[in-house]
């Protein structure tokens, strides 16, 4: 049987998918856990690859057929232990929350505890939210940032750990903007007898471009997705030494998986190849040079930055000393329609619901993709603030608009159809 002819092609979804297209090219996306892929990590993740059932490992499949299927995992494993210097790989996670929770299932039991950053100030949905699978099955005890400075503080860190003894100890955040340093984590887990995990899901790219510390010699465990700052496709990974490795290969499957999708872990394989080019290291420091020339041009348009700035990938901006008034939720909005993609995020101890916040989050890692730079990073702060200041004023927001699309235009992320 055939597959449908031209004639019957699906032109409805065909159709918008031009128009995303048509989007991410028009607009600035500063979203801090989206990039721009590479057309061969999209190749691989569009190939044959998808029709292949492969349950198992290289070596060990439950279906005939898969010579090599298992070639391309093998590689795609060798590359990610290389490059993040691990002793062992599991990259078929579907995704990082996937990723943590085969760490919970396959090292701790239900009801343990674990200690982790609280959503609210900076943590993750599975680092023990109340609504997640992970705060729903195990004992979450949440450490915040200082109420003054906005940072880590691993005081306060130790004395709860030194009170809830935990069985593991989550590193790692979505909306924190400092670096985060793996020794005092390691210290703490240490003296009370903790597994330490760490979740780069967000600086993945800045650990295998030298632009962040490497946790992966001080943790047990370390899960991140490929999709953020490592420039690949969407999915997850987990590294580990190798005293943890069977338990958390079984934890992926067939604890909590069933077949990998083959197809994204060949363009897995194929984003670990392009982060182990020299490149990538320049690449990596560019995106945290344009997050702090970012972050300083939306202090001079009046902003506050959460911690006083950014060391990493990503900007957490307090609305209310620009605007009292203001909140996220209207600020992502009105910026969509000027054509600035970003998230409103919750500040710490913000007044406001998680559904409206005080705050926007801002990431560099896709315009840094398109090539932009500091000089550029200065117009994004100036078309960010002129839109929420006139966010009254349609004119004056479709003027931004052209504005931004004459800009990206001079910084096309695809010069070929994608």
């Amino acid at each position: 049987m055939p597959w449908p002819s031209e004639t019957q092609r699906d032109t409805e979804v065909f159709a918008l998918i031009d128009k995303e297209r048509e989007r991410q090219s028009t607009g600035l996306q500063l979203i801090a856990s989206e990039n721009f892929t590479s057309p061969d990590v999209m190749e691989a993740t569009g190939s044959v690859l998808t029709n292949k059932y492969a349950e198992g490992y290289p070596g060990k499949r439950y279906y005939g057929g898969n010579a090599v299927v298992d070639d391309i995992e093998a590689i795609a494993i060798d590359r990610v232990k290389k490059l993040f210097g691990a002793d062992h790989a599991n990259v078929q996670p579907h995704s990082g929350a996937s990723a943590n929770m085969a760490v919970y299932l396959g090292l701790i039991k239900p009801g343990d505890t674990v200690l982790g950053l609280s959503l609210d100030h900076g943590g993750h949905l599975t680092h023990g939210s109340p609504v997640n699978a992970s705060g729903i099955l195990y004992n979450f005890q949440s450490f915040r940032v200082g109420a003054t400075d906005e940072r880590l503080d691993f005081d306060q860190i130790r004395d709860l750990a030194i009170k809830h003894k935990p069985k593991m100890i989550v590193a790692g955040t979505t909306s924190y903007p400092r670096r985060l340093e793996p020794q005092p984590f390691r210290a703490i887990a240490d003296e009370v007898g903790a597994l330490m995990m760490f979740d780069i899901a967000h600086i993945a790219g800045l650990v295998a471009g030298g632009a962040h510390p490497n946790p992966v010699p001080y943790a047990d465990v370390v899960t991140f997705t490929t999709h953020k700052t490592l420039r690949g496709p969407r999915g997850g990974c987990i590294l580990t030494t190798a005293a943890h490795a069977a338990a958390i290969d079984k934890a992926v499957f067939p604890g909590s998986q069933g077949g990998p999708l083959e197809h994204a872990v060949a363009a897995k394989a194929v984003a670990f190849h392009e982060a182990m080019q020299p490149s990538f290291k320049n690449y990596a420091q560019q995106i945290v040079k344009n997050a702090a020339a970012l972050a300083e041009a939306l202090s001079k348009q009046g902003f506050r930055l959460v911690s006083g700035g950014t060391d990493t990938h990503m900007m957490v901006v307090d609305l209310q000393p620009f605007d009292a008034e203001l909140t996220g939720k209207e600020s992502q909005l009105v910026l969509d329609e000027a054509g600035i993609t970003l998230n409103k995020n919750n500040i710490p101890n913000d007044p406001r619901s998680p559904f409206v916040t005080s705050g926007v989050r801002i990431g560099t890692p896709s315009v840094t993709t398109q090539g932009m730079k500091e000089p550029e990073m200065a117009l994004i702060a100036e078309y960010i603030a002129t839109t929420l200041r006139n966010r009254a004023n349609p004119a004056a927001v479709a003027e931004v608009r052209a504005k931004i699309a004459s800009l990206c235009a001079k910084f096309p992320v695809y010069t070929k159809r994608a």
